[in-house]
């Protein structure tokens, strides 16, 4: 192993900081992480404690953990990022050590200090690693000493817009804004060429000082079709260091990772050693201690570029975990214990292959905004799948019952597989996706599936513009099947019966009989135009009978009739038969809404029975109103100037994420009816708009 040429004499002080055993563990963090270091710290016999807003005061990880210690209002920033108040609950329960988790306090210089001055281990690296690379200007310095390959780019310390628009210039478009201080996709845009500059530099100032408190940049070249592979090291305070290899994290959206997978696809022993080493050698530059990310850009000739490095656990690290079998939790507490390495670098293989698929509370079709609300069943139905727990892991923040809050990241679990290779995981992944029941709230569990079943994804083309460049097929409107609608209308008659006794089509009191033909009509549509006038629906035509026993069905669409009959199996699934074409589904139904999904994707079809009561169809809203709860951060234009259609009108702000709202039609506004800095509510009326006459 490659020791650090150069380690000053304050990170020296750092690593040879006192450490001392402890048995009581306070976690600084919410949701799934928060819930994944208990889960190792009570397998190594440590006492857990966690530590909560009064926007979780219920949530799943204060109802795991031995005690929990609430620390102030619903906002992070007098919560989960009140250094005192963490510091505060450590002392009032004894605990030795506090684990930061990934996000909040886990990168803050401050809190490592305020920690060490208090006599509490940070399970983490000393404060002067943390300053090193969370200012990644100074960063780019130090990985230039370490011989560590940079991409062109600005870091310097002179902010000035002029000065910048000229580095930009200078390196070349399209370049990368990226926050100096910041992380997680946060004041990030790609600036495509100088005449879109100005507005994408104030953007990324505007949510880089929200999130991180600096609104100072940095500007990079920005390489066009790279890929982002990472390598997860861990050093000790012996001066011991390690890679676990690598990951690859290039399907993004708006700079942040989607889905990652372990090993990276095409990786040759020759590059995969030149990318640790150099990882390595990145880590000892700066005295790091404990688990930490190293970024590279991979660009298609085998280059490879220091992006940044992350000095904390990263949201995808059970990925790692899967093809080395190692808890990196559990190496993170037992090096804050003052313990070396368990392993060395020539102990450690990769078996198999590894996905992660990120779970989020947001709605794909919609831009993905953040989804809210209550979590009526989030459940994982892995034997109705044929899965096994050695094959699937579901690292979850939530239970049914849960709220999904506005004040946080929407990320709601991670769902991570593994396989003999790339091909049996990602089948895998597949299945475990269709298996997983999410109902109450928008997730973004069909968009990962047909990331997942995408040509492009099984074929290894990646960068991190796939999406981008993936688009059309990626969120291609939906069309149906005589399958699709007679499934859904058998599916939708069969859960309603299990539901709601009263509503079974066998114990109907309206001239149904169990040994007589029945019709029963059935309106099925794509629920994103469930509510609009003119919606294209198809009718079902359903006739039943029992024979011997077996429920038999003739389902009659566009004149032709499907014989059909279905039989519940394990779980969610069941196994639907049409025409003597029998097909296994994870079926289930969320409101009016019946979900049919194996592992080539997943279908979603508005159920609504035409033959009792219709309700109809509730007209659009005209009103431009709130898509997500949120903060009105700016408002654009003066009330009664005219725009034209598309043009920004507002900008919203939701889990440190901006959204534009852009004028409907060419006309104008008439009235705002909020102003900066106000909280408004999903459906909130934001504006009155008045459109052309002529609109």
């Amino acid at each position: 192993m490659s020791h650090s040429p150069s380690i000053n004499t304050t990170e020296k002080a750092d690593n040879a900081a006192r450490t001392t055993p402890f048995d009581t563990l306070l976690v600084a963090n919410r949701g799934e992480i928060a819930c994944r270091v208990m889960r190792t710290a009570r397998r190594m016999g440590l006492k857990t404690v966690a530590v909560y807003s009064d926007a979780d005061v219920s949530a799943r990880h204060v109802r795991e953990a031995d005690e929990a210690v609430r620390l102030g209002p619903a906002a992070a920033r007098e919560s989960y990022l009140n250094i005192d108040a963490v510091i505060d609950a450590a002392k009032r329960t004894g605990a030795g050590a506090i684990h930061p988790g990934y996000g909040f306090l886990s990168e803050n210089g401050s809190f490592v200090k305020a920690l060490e001055e208090a006599g509490i281990t940070f399970v983490g690296p000393p404060a002067s690693a943390i300053a090193a690379m969370g200012d990644k200007s100074a960063a780019k310095a130090r990985m230039a000493n370490a011989g560590v390959p940079l991409v062109p780019g600005y870091h310097g310390d002179d902010q000035d817009d002029t000065l910048l628009r000229s580095e930009a210039d200078r390196i070349g478009y399209p370049v990368m804004l990226k926050a100096s201080a910041g992380g997680g996709g946060k004041g990030m845009r790609v600036v495509e060429s100088g005449d879109g500059f100005q507005a994408a530099l104030d953007g990324c100032r505007r949510e880089s000082k929200a999130a991180f408190g600096d609104d100072r940049m940095l500007i990079e070249k920005y390489l066009v079709q790279p890929r982002h592979v990472e390598v997860q090291v861990f050093c000790d305070r012996h001066g011991n260091g390690v890679y676990l290899f690598e990951r690859d994290c290039s399907v993004q959206r708006r700079h942040q990772k989607v889905i990652e997978e372990a090993p990276a696809p095409g990786m040759t022993a020759e590059l995969r050693s030149a990318m640790g080493d150099a990882a390595v050698r990145a880590a000892k530059e700066i005295g790091y201690v404990g688990a930490g990310t190293v970024e590279f850009l991979l660009d298609a000739d085998g280059s490879f570029y220091f992006m940044e490095m992350n000095t904390r656990l990263q949201v995808e690290h059970p990925v790692t975990e899967m093809i080395t079998g190692q808890d990196l939790v559990e190496w993170q507490l037992r090096v804050a214990m003052g313990e070396r390495l368990p392993c060395h670098q020539d102990e450690l293989a990769i078996t198999g292959h590894s996905f992660e698929a990120r779970i989020y509370a947001e709605d794909p079709d919609q831009d993905f905004i953040p989804a809210t609300g209550l979590l009526t069943r989030f459940a994982l139905d892995l034997e109705g799948a044929g899965l096994n727990a050695d094959q699937v892991r579901l690292d979850s923040g939530v239970e049914s019952g849960d709220a999904v809050s506005m004040h946080y990241d929407p990320m709601l679990a991670k769902l991570i597989v593994h396989g003999p290779d790339r091909d049996a995981a990602l089948a895998t992944l597949n299945r475990a996706l269709a298996a997983l029941d999410v109902q109450g709230v928008v997730t973004n569990r069909a968009f990962l599936m047909r990331l997942a079943t995408h040509p492009g994804f099984k074929n290894v083309e990646l960068d991190t513009r796939f999406i981008e460049r993936n688009e059309a097929t990626l969120f291609a409107p939906r069309t149906y099947s005589r399958e699709d609608y007679a499934s859904a209308a058998l599916i939708g008659l069969h859960q309603l019966a299990q539901e709601c006794e009263s509503d079974s089509p066998w114990d109907r009191h309206d001239g149904f009989r169990l040994n007589a033909p029945h019709t029963i009509r059935i309106a099925l549509c794509d629920p994103a135009s469930a509510q609009a006038p003119d919606s294209d629906e198809a009718v079902v035509i359903v006739e039943g009978k029992r024979n011997a026993g077996e429920s038999l069905w003739n389902l009659t669409i566009n004149d032709e009739t499907l014989t059909a009959s279905l039989q519940p199996l394990t779980g969610d699934a069941v196994a639907v038969t049409l025409n003597g074409h029998r097909q296994r589904l994870q079926a289930r139904r969320d409101g009016h809404v019946v979900i049919m999904a194996d592992p080539s994707g997943e279908t979603r079809l508005f159920w609504r029975r035409i033959d009792a009561i219709d309700h109809g169809h509730h007209e659009a809203e005209s009103t431009l109103t709130a898509p997500m709860n949120g903060t009105v951060v700016a408002l654009l234009v003066e009330p009664g100037v005219a725009v034209e259609k598309g043009m920004p009108l507002m900008v919203m702000e939701a889990m440190k994420m901006e959204h534009t709202m852009t004028a409907p039609a060419d006309g104008s506004v008439e009235i705002f009816h909020f102003q900066a800095g106000d909280t408004v509510s999903q459906g909130a009326v934001l504006l009155d708009f008045a459109a052309n006459e002529n609109e």
